[in-house]
């Protein structure tokens, strides 16, 4: 690559008629880490994804992938990534094999080289007899992991992994991540990983970034973003009068922030050990019932909670390109 970043973009937008689905994004991506971008449906995930693969115009803003710039250099581009979008493209008639080779003819390799490649592959993806098998009868997670292989067929710099363990079943998901960790340990890629999937970004990715209506509201580690939130988080669900409730716990020690949403109190605190039974008696002294009392630590859909004001696993199923 002839530039030290992986990914740059600046200032990047995309709209769709009067919906502006990136607007603005800022980010780079080193050489060989796992970079999670995460974000409900509709939030601009994809549409991201596909600027920087070439697959859609910028409508303001410049953006480079391994070193090459994706307005001005698409061809460069296109030789040096790879890409599993959500829904893979696939023909059922052919086998796996005959995809790979297709694949490989495509990127101009010679036949030693396919022949190389596809031996290399099949080593890292678990695919198996399959291969030789046509992909009519594949099931949903060998699909996948076929489109991951056809991917990487070329070899590339940059892996563009979009939603690549939507639908799957734990088993084949869980195998999915096996396989991108070992793209990026082994190999030493880089990935550029999009999920709505919060376990798997905190399991992959070495930074993420948070993605909310087309604006990226936050990037780090995910160990740094969940300190954002506390050490502990106590949850409450309660019935009666939740505002005398929300006062009461704001006013025990040790408690940081209280979020109220519906029955539901979250509260933030920086010892929980310690912090919850205060909190108990609060809650006690103030005119609610407590159902339910929890203790846990803070995940990445906290965080974007507390950033956004939604779950990632809101009900907004709109995919942005549908605005056009």
């Amino acid at each position: 690559m002839t530039d030290e970043r992986a990914v740059r973009a600046e200032g990047l937008r995309r709209s769709f008629g009067t919906n502006e689905a990136v607007a603005g994004v800022d980010l780079a991506v080193e050489v060989g880490e796992i970079y999670g971008f995460l974000g409900p449906n509709g939030a601009g995930k994809s549409t991201m994804v596909r600027m920087l693969c070439t697959l859609l115009h910028p409508h303001g803003g410049t953006a480079t992938v391994a070193g090459f710039d994706v307005v001005r250099q698409p061809e460069q581009v296109r030789l040096h990534i790879g890409v599993a979008l959500q829904d893979a493209a696939l023909d059922p008639k052919q086998s796996g094999t005959e995809l790979l080779r297709l694949q490989g003819r495509l990127y101009g390799l010679s036949r030693s080289e396919i022949d190389r490649r596809i031996a290399d592959i099949t080593s890292l993806i678990d695919i198996g007899d399959a291969l030789d098998h046509r992909i009519s009868t594949y099931s949903g997670g060998m699909k996948r992991r076929l489109d991951l292989a056809a991917a990487l067929v070329h070899n590339p710099d940059v892996l563009f992994l979009d939603e690549p363990t939507t639908g799957l079943d734990p088993v084949s998901r869980l195998r999915v991540w096996d396989e991108v960790r070992h793209l990026n340990q082994d190999l030493g890629m880089t990935v550029f990983l999009t999920t709505q999937y919060l376990e798997e970004a905190d399991e992959l990715a070495g930074r993420v970034g948070i993605i909310d209506r087309g604006v990226l509201v936050a990037e780090g580690t995910p160990e740094d973003l969940k300190r954002r939130i506390g050490s502990d988080l106590i949850v409450a669900r309660v019935e009666g009068d939740t505002d005398e409730a929300l006062r009461a716990v704001e006013g025990t020690g040790g408690v940081t922030a209280v979020e109220l949403r519906g029955d539901e109190m979250t509260i933030s605190v920086a010892d929980g050990a310690t912090t919850i039974s205060p909190v108990a008696v609060a809650l006690n002294g103030s005119q609610v019932q407590v159902r339910e009392l929890t203790l846990r630590r803070p995940t990445l859909d906290d965080v974007f909670l507390e950033l956004t004001g939604n779950r990632m696993d809101g009900d907004d199923d709109t995919d942005e390109e549908q605005a056009s």
